[in-house]
């Protein structure tokens, strides 16, 4: 090689190193600014502090916050899956608005054998993780850092719920309760430790056990651990990660007047390991909650920090005292309310009902809506946004315009959902034949609280062969949001009339129909259905040239129950052929009942001497048939 080739490669090499240190330097500040954190929390006797700084908070539990339980579309059989980065986000807004500077996961998910079979989870198998969950765990400390959040993260679940103890214990053929004193369970379980503690978030580059976003590891949730077990997992964990505190999962609850409580062991006080002491408080009222918050501040002693992991299901004038009571009480760091639920990417929001709720409350939405004034939602909502601010010694502040909502394409002209905008209280739609305007306002303030897995909206006043553009405004008491993005040019060539089984008066006649509202579990967490029992009928007029109609209904029988009946004056009727889908879930941890999608379409229609034209549908229940939708497409 000459003197001048050998120059100009070495030239193009050092070019090349120079790059490379370049490149891994901007990386490397690229990651340290993703640590926001300046500090981890720390504990001195019984305060925490960030910094120098006594830190407190009053925050939310988010149960679905690494995880989705709650896919709860009419048509969709596995209700397991993973938030994205727009869920992630939703729920972090939310926090800031509320004045939260803490959130809890529930558990690290483990496969369960109760699960649909393509549903994902964390824990495949006893050291068998699954990296695209962990993926989201990721991209969740992420976006919790960029949002100031700190994350307690439970380590695994007393129930079988989203997969815990019993499902460790299932995987080697024992039985649940080994699970504290098996030593291939134990090692299965330190596994599962060791992989999340020293996980390298692949967003930020940072290792778990280094990440100062998370506040603390919780031995897991509600544990009905021995205590040897408990003080052996504290001391691994601190083996593994010096960095962070530790949270005892003790099964130290307290139900209503039924339920024996369950106060806090001697252990949890006395174990280094072991840095704060987590209760659970669901007591009927607020007197009740109280006097066992202050029997347990005298059990501690002022030995450790106490954490109210959960608590709820109390009036807000009850909820008041108790928060009160908490900001007042310096031994108690914090409290986490049950719970909080985000936004659904594909429109409206989460939904999931309490099971010990009393078949009154359901998770909480912000800024609180109709659907949820049986639990006071609202006001609940707003008092401890208030007191979250209380607590941490800050001033409230006022409540600005949200956001702008992002609308979804249409699936059927013109009807369409949105992805909300944290904290709006409603929406405003706009409509236009062109994309410039003008633009006229078609509907004020629709939430977007409806039933799960459906168009937030269908625009029945439009008029069929024109195009329309439509956008969307977000609204609080803070003012309205820029505009949304707009959607079309949308050829109507037919209409959709939607009945939402809010009341009976989209129905032409009915017989032995009425709505019914609760046990919103079994309905996939609709939150009002039309209720039939046999003989029960209902009559839906079509409003122009009948194309679809389409019946939504939740049945315990084993083969479909509704017949349906086609009339062209309201008077002589004859049967109808239709087309009907199953959507049963092979999830068995709760009582639904089975979904059914009736469909009628007017290519099985012919023309005959009794009936030329289809102006009346009814339907006729052979056995108790819940009705939580239907469509009615005309042109």
């Amino acid at each position: 090689m000459t003197t001048r080739k050998l120059n100009k490669h070495l030239f193009f090499e050092t070019r090349f190193i120079l790059l490379f240190i370049i490149l891994q330097l901007l990386i490397s500040c690229s990651v340290k600014k993703r640590q926001i954190f300046d500090h981890f929390v720390t504990v001195k006797k019984a305060k925490l502090f960030d910094g120098e700084k006594e830190f407190r908070f009053l925050s939310y539990n988010v149960p679905t916050l690494n995880y989705v339980e709650d896919n709860m579309e009419f048509e969709q059989t596995n209700p397991y899956g993973l938030p994205s980065e727009f869920e992630l986000r939703d729920v972090f807004k939310t926090l800031n608005q509320v004045g939260g500077n803490v959130v809890r996961a529930y558990t690290i998910p483990v496969r369960n054998t109760k699960f649909p079979k393509k549903s994902v989870t964390y824990v495949e198998s006893p050291g068998q993780f699954n990296e695209q969950a962990f993926k989201s765990m990721d991209t969740m400390l992420a976006l919790a850092s960029e949002y100031k959040i700190r994350v307690i993260i439970p380590l695994v679940n007393n129930w079988e719920w989203m997969g815990g103890r019993p499902n460790y214990a299932k995987f080697r053929n024992k039985d649940k309760d080994e699970f504290w004193t098996d030593p291939e369970l134990i090692t299965d379980f330190k596994k599962t430790i060791e992989y999340v503690l020293n996980r390298t978030n692949s967003v930020t580059g940072i290792k778990y056990k280094n990440d100062k976003t998370i506040m603390a590891w919780e031995s897991g949730n509600e544990l009905q651990n021995p205590d040897h077990w408990a003080i052996d997992i504290a001391k691994y964990v601190k083996n593994v990660d010096n960095n962070h505190l530790f949270i005892d999962g003790f099964f130290a609850i307290h139900g209503g007047d039924d339920y024996e409580s369950v106060f806090i062991e001697e252990y949890s006080i006395n174990e280094p390991a072991i840095d704060i002491i987590s209760t659970h408080h669901y007591e009927p009222t607020s007197q009740k909650m109280i006097a066992n918050l202050k029997k347990t501040v005298d059990i501690v002693g002022g030995k450790k920090p106490l954490l109210i992991g959960e608590f709820g299901f109390i009036g807000t004038s009850g909820m008041n005292q108790v928060l009160d009571y908490v900001i007042k009480e310096k031994k108690i760091v914090g409290g986490l309310i049950w719970s909080l639920r985000r936004h659904n990417e594909k429109g409206g929001f989460y939904q999931h009902t309490e099971p010990f709720g009393g078949g009154l409350y359901r998770a909480y939405h912000w800024p609180g809506f109709n659907e949820g004034i049986l639990y006071d939602e609202a006001n609940t909502m707003r008092l401890f946004r208030k007191k979250s601010f209380e607590i941490t010694n800050k001033n409230v502040p006022k409540i600005v315009a949200p956001d702008p909502p992002r609308v979804l394409n249409a699936k059927y002209t013109p009807q369409f959902s949105w992805q909300g905008s944290a904290g709006a209280s409603g929406y405003n739609i706009e409509r236009s034949a062109s994309e410039k305007g003008p633009w006229e306002l078609i509907k004020y303030n629709i939430d977007d609280i409806d039933t799960p897995g459906f168009d937030l909206f269908s625009d029945q006043d439009a008029q069929i062969g024109k195009v329309y553009y439509y956008r969307m405004f977000a609204l609080n008491e803070g003012g309205l949001s820029k505009s949304s993005n707009i959607i079309g040019p949308i050829q109507v060539d037919f209409l959709t009339k939607v009945d939402y089984a809010k009341n009976l008066m989209i129905l032409e006649k009915h017989k032995g129909l009425k709505i019914e509202k609760g046990n919103y579990r079994s309905y996939k967490e609709a939150y009002s259905r039309i209720h039939g029992k046999k003989g029960s009928e209902g009559v839906y007029v079509v409003p122009g040239q009948f194309k679809e109609f389409r019946l939504f209904s939740y049945e315990s029988s084993k083969t479909p129950n509704i017949s349906f009946w086609i009339s062209e004056n309201g008077m002589q009727y004859s049967k109808f052929d239709f087309k009907v889908n199953e959507y049963k879930s092979a999830e068995d941890n709760y009582n639904y009942l089975v979904p059914r999608k009736y469909v009628l379409r007017n290519v099985n229609f012919v023309a005959n001497d009794s009936i030329k034209k289809i102006k009346y549908i009814k339907f006729i229940a052979g056995s108790d048939i819940d009705i939580v939708r239907s469509e009615l497409e005309f042109q």
